[in-house]
Order: structure tokens, then C-alpha cells, then sequence
């Protein structure tokens, strides 16, 4: 498409799909240039992407021609300030599971003997009875279509199932073993906070 920005994100304000794909498009260099230049605790660099990509989404729809300024300028001023509330909404939980921490020694339902511990334990570890709870909890939310994981944290969800460790899944998935930890960590966290909901 030979149009400016202005004329795209005009016609996809009148809900023309193709325009709003075309500006995304556009816009995703400049999106991951300057998520580069931030760093969000317990994310990795994807997950800051999808904030400034979620935020040129939102300027097409707010972005007023008449105000005098262009599209790029608008886009820009939006980007930054996603991605920057969402770093400091970042590092207010960073220490939220030392605020609000609950033993894992409690029972992961009433009358039941294993423990929230025993759960946490990932499948090939020392305890096969937690490894197979484990397993069947991922399951069971990856089953019932929950946004609870991110698509990293589902693609890693998968291979835990298969029994796979963190560094043969950062190989398949082509992530570094950090990153595959870093997943893994996220996973076991968000399990505890959902059996804790339950």
C-alpha cells in the first residue's frame, strides 16, 4: 500500500482490517526498537513487544487527524507509555509472592495429604506422584482454553507434560535455557495463585 499512515489508520477506523494490519505491520520495528530499551520483571522481551504492539492498536482507534500532530508522533507518545506503565505495574509485583506468601506445607484440598509443595514439583523430579499432579493440573488448564499462560508459557506447559527439561525445551523452542526457566518459574507460580483461587 502506497498510503500514509494518516490515510490507513483513517480507514481503519471505518473498520477496514486490511489498513489496521498494514499499520501494525508498520509499526512493529519501531515497537521493538524501543521495547529494547526496557526491561519488565518476570517477562521476557516478547512480552514487552505485546504491550507497545497493544498500544498501536489502541492509537488507531483514539488518533484525532485534527489535533495537528502525525500518526508517527501520536503512535510513539502511545508505545512509551504502555510499555512504561506496564514496567512499573511490573516491578510493583515483583515482590507480591513475598507479601503474600502461603506455606507449602497446606493441603491442596481438604482432606487430601499432598501438599501445595508436593504439587510444585515438576515431573521427572524425585516424587513421581507430584510430577503426575503436576501434570494433570497443566493439563487441565490448557484443556479448558484459560488465558492463565502466556503462548511461551503454554508452548512450555506442553513439553513439562512430556516430561521434557528446561534445557531440551529452550532448544526445541529456540529460547535460551534462561528464558525456558524463567517460563517454568512463571508457570509453578501462576499454578499456586490458581489452586490457591479454587
Amino acid at each position: 500500500m502506497n498510503r500514509t499512515d494518516e490515510e490507513l489508520v483513517a480507514l481503519a477506523q471505518t473498520g477496514d482490517r486490511d489498513a489496521e494490519e498494514e499499520i501494525l505491520r508498520r509499526y512493529k520495528d519501531m515497537v521493538r526498537a524501543k521495547s529494547r530499551l526496557y526491561f519488565m520483571p518476570g517477562a521476557d522481551s516478547d512480552d514487552v513487544v505485546q504491550e507497545g504492539m497493544i498500544a498501536v492498536f489502541k492509537a488507531i482507534g483514539d488518533y484525532d487527524r485534527s489535533k495537528g500532530s502525525s500518526f508517527h508522533t501520536f503512535a510513539d507518545l502511545c508505545v512509551g507509555r504502555r510499555i512504561i506503565t506496564a514496567v512499573n505495574a511490573a516491578a510493583r509485583k515483583k515482590h507480591d509472592p513475598l507479601n503474600s506468601s502461603v506455606s507449602l506445607d497446606m493441603p491442596i484440598s481438604a482432606g487430601s495429604a499432598a501438599t501445595l509443595g508436593d504439587s510444585l514439583v515438576g515431573p521427572g523430579q524425585s516424587d513421581p506422584e507430584a510430577g503426575y499432579i503436576f501434570s494433570e493440573m497443566i493439563q487441565l488448564i490448557l484443556s479448558s482454553n484459560s488465558k492463565l499462560f502466556s503462548p511461551l508459557e503454554r508452548s512450555v506447559a506442553e513439553r513439562l507434560i512430556l516430561g521434557e527439561d528446561y534445557r531440551t525445551i529452550a532448544e526445541k523452542l529456540g529460547r535460551s535455557p534462561k528464558s525456558a526457566d524463567n517460563a517454568i518459574q512463571r508457570i509453578r507460580a501462576k499454578l499456586k495463585a490458581f489452586m490457591l483461587a479454587q
